[in-house]
């Protein structure tokens, strides 16, 4: 009785005849939402990017217990055609992996070798990143390629923001190989280019991103003792950067090692250097100030146009031990996301980061400027098994890193941070052709 009286409210008396036409209407209906299904995403192959955009940054769990507050929502980015968050998962087996191998690939860096030493195991290859409630497509090169022509992209940051890199070039080893287009014979600050493609891929070696030296080759721990100069710019970087369409800056390790700190040329504190009338600061003091002042360098450069990606921190896995004091990473599976959590410094320096990258997006919104974050902690925490151990270098061989479980084993898990990257571009796409669209109405409408 209900159900006729609202047909009846909503219908009145053409009801009847509505039935009698509802086959007819439904022929209809179905061949229009066959129409749409089929014309509007052949529309969007042609744009070069998915119907479905898979990606969304949604608010990652944070500890009870931390004094830390964030408000996550204005760094992550919450819109209505976003499926999921691609940062947030567990890692499944891929019997398909790896995409390329330590034969088939002359980019990656000896110590990262792990199998050319004698690595026995090779389950850690065989794993991929699936996120909660989407899947995360596996890398494309031929697609990558296509999404970068012309276009231009530097890596900031450390070794293993170099590790990132050479990950890249292994990847996109199945469609082309790049030349050496360097312009210093600095293995530091490379440059490749993709000549088919007109694509080129840089590094900038800036291990604290900020202008620095080293004071002392020993120091407190045998690891060297630097001078940063926390709030001046490494013109190493800022001063080739402003060509670049794509940047990708990291920091971490480096800022465990002892160091003075300055500001206005003067010393205002240091990470363990045990100097008599120095203050000793925790390490994120300086972590926090070297992001700050070099977001601050990108947002103040004139010609600088491009998209920068903060690729967040990747902990380390020393276990039974510091690197120097017995340490190794020798377990051959991943955690499950239920079996550790971001604790200690590698907490603070992921809400470093995250503090951080939100002052410096909206700094640069109001230049127009597009901050993104690559967020790889997750994932990374959750594998232990990845890194090279004592399989970067022969046995014989003296080396200040012996058991390396900071660096990743190539092929390996780092190879997901490119799966991140070019999902992360196409979703710039289309956020790009949209916003052309929407000026294109805007123009349409005042006319």
């Amino acid at each position: 009785m209900k159900v006729y009286a609202m047909n009846q409210l909503l219908f009145g008396s053409k009801h009847q005849t509505l039935r009698k036409n509802t086959p007819v209407i439904a022929i209809i209906v179905t061949f229009i939402t066959l129409l749409l299904f089929t014309v509007v995403p052949l529309c969007y192959s042609f744009l070069g990017y998915p119907f479905y955009p898979s990606t969304r940054f949604s608010r990652p769990e944070t500890s009870e217990s931390s004094s830390v507050s964030v408000e996550f929502d204005s760094i992550y980015e919450h819109e209505s055609e976003q499926k999921c968050d691609i940062f947030t998962g567990e890692w499944i087996p891929d019997p398909h992996a790896p995409y390329y191998t330590n034969t088939t690939c002359w980019a990656i860096h000896e110590h990262q070798n792990c199998m050319k030493y004698g690595r026995p195991d090779a389950g850690f290859m065989k794993w991929r990143w699936q996120p909660d409630g989407c899947e995360l497509p596996v890398f494309n090169p031929a697609q990558f390629l296509e999404i970068v022509r012309g276009k231009s992209m530097a890596f900031v940051g450390d070794s293993v923001g170099r590790n990132q890199m050479q990950s890249l070039i292994c990847l996109l080893s199945r469609v082309e190989y790049p030349i050496d287009d360097s312009y210093t014979p600095d293995e530091h600050f490379k440059r490749w280019r993709y000549p088919s493609y007109n694509f080129t891929l840089a590094t900038f070696w800036t291990p604290h991103l900020v202008k620095s030296e080293e004071a002392d080759d020993q120091g407190p721990t045998r690891t060297g003792l630097f001078n940063l100069y926390l709030d001046e710019f490494d013109e190493g970087w800022t001063t080739q950067i402003e060509e670049f369409d794509y940047v990708i800056i990291n920091a971490g390790h480096w800022f465990y090692r002892p160091s003075v700190y300055y500001e206005n040329r003067r010393v205002v504190g240091c990470r363990y250097c045990l100097r008599e009338n120095v203050t000793d600061l925790p390490m994120y003091f300086g972590y926090r100030k070297a992001f700050r002042t070099a977001f601050r360098a990108l947002n103040s450069l004139e010609k600088y146009k491009g998209v920068t990606f903060l690729r967040t921190f990747a902990p380390s896995h020393f276990e039974n031990g510091e690197w120097n004091r017995g340490g190794d990473c020798v377990r051959t599976t991943p955690f499950r996301s239920n079996e550790t959590s971001l604790e200690g410094i590698n907490f603070e320096f992921y809400m470093t980061q995250m503090e951080e990258f939100k002052l410096a997006k909206e700094e640069g919104r109001k230049r127009g400027l597009r901050f993104r974050l690559l967020d790889a902690t997750q994932a990374m925490l959750l594998r232990p098994d990845g890194h090279p151990s004592r399989y970067g270098h022969w046995p014989h061989e003296n080396v200040t890193l012996y058991k390396d479980c900071v660096h990743w084993c190539l092929p390996g898990p780092i190879d997901t941070w490119n799966d991140f990257l070019l999902e992360m571009l196409k979703m710039e796409g289309v956020r790009s052709y949209e916003e052309r669209l929407d000026l294109s109405d805007r123009k349409m409408k005042l006319r």
